[in-house]
Parts: structure tokens; C-alpha cells; sequence
């Protein structure tokens, strides 16, 4: 006993051939149709379509809080260090500044090392020249 598909199958072998012809013109032509620059120009679009626009509430979000974030670092942005920069420091300043140098020259960079006296040998004394206290009540 054949089944539905087997007595398909047999019915429509014939046009197997044909099919395949068919279909083989069909992609044949549409390689054809498409050269490298269609396929350049097309890989924005296609980058558009597969990446932003199924996603693009997300991407929106995304720039806002970026938006958002840049608008705040322009705002807190110190503008006094320019104008300081500007301004010539007072002798008195530049003194400070020097002494202030100079510590911290000395403090990283010792020259003088200082020496530690050797320590004397200890020698501890006979057992009769100790003297002993003793105390009575």
C-alpha cells in the first residue's frame, strides 16, 4: 500500500526537472542583478533595518541619557582655572611655591643620611660584683 506522499510524488516526478531548472534561472539572475556596489550602498540600509529599527525605543533611550550626561559635564565644567592661568602669581607665591619645592625634594630625596652610633657590646658582669638590695621590714 503507497501512501498520500508516495502517490504524490510519483505524480509530480516529472516536473522535478523542470523545477530545478526554474529555480536555478531565477537565483542565477538575481546574483546578476546585484554587483558590488549595490551590495556596498545596501549595507547601511541593511545595518539600519537589522540593528536600530527593531530596537530603536532602546537606541533612543540610550542617546537621551548620553544627551543628558554630556549636558551635565559642559555644566559643572570649572571655568576659574582659565582665568587663574591668565593671572601672574605674586612674588610672595612664587617664594612659597620654591620653599614648598625644596621640602618636598628633601622629604623624597634625603642626601644626608644620618648615621646611627654603633651600639656598645653588651657584657654582663660577674655574678660577685652584683650588688644586692635587699630589703628588711
Amino acid at each position: 500500500m503507497k501512501t498520500p506522499l508516495d502517490i504524490l510524488l510519483a505524480r509530480h516526478q516529472a516536473t522535478a526537472p523542470k523545477l530545478d531548472t526554474l529555480r536555478r534561472d531565477v537565483i542565477n539572475s538575481q546574483f546578476r542583478q546585484r554587483n558590488i556596489a549595490v551590495i556596498i550602498l545596501g549595507f547601511p540600509t541593511l545595518l539600519w533595518r537589522e540593528l536600530v529599527w527593531p530596537s530603536r525605543r532602546i537606541w533612543m533611550g540610550l542617546a537621551a541619557i548620553w544627551l543628558f550626561l554630556l549636558g551635565i559635564n559642559f555644566s559643572m565644567r570649572d571655568h576659574s582655572q582659565a582665568t587663574m592661568a591668565k593671572v601672574m602669581p605674586s612674588p610672595p607665591m612664587i617664594l612659597a611655591f620654591r620653599q614648598q619645592q625644596q621640602l618636598m625634594s628633601e622629604l623624597l630625596n634625603p642626601t644626608d643620611v644620618p648615621v646611627a652610633e654603633p651600639k656598645k657590646p653588651y657584657a654582663p658582669r660577674p655574678g660577685s660584683q652584683r650588688r644586692r638590695e635587699t630589703t628588711t621590714a
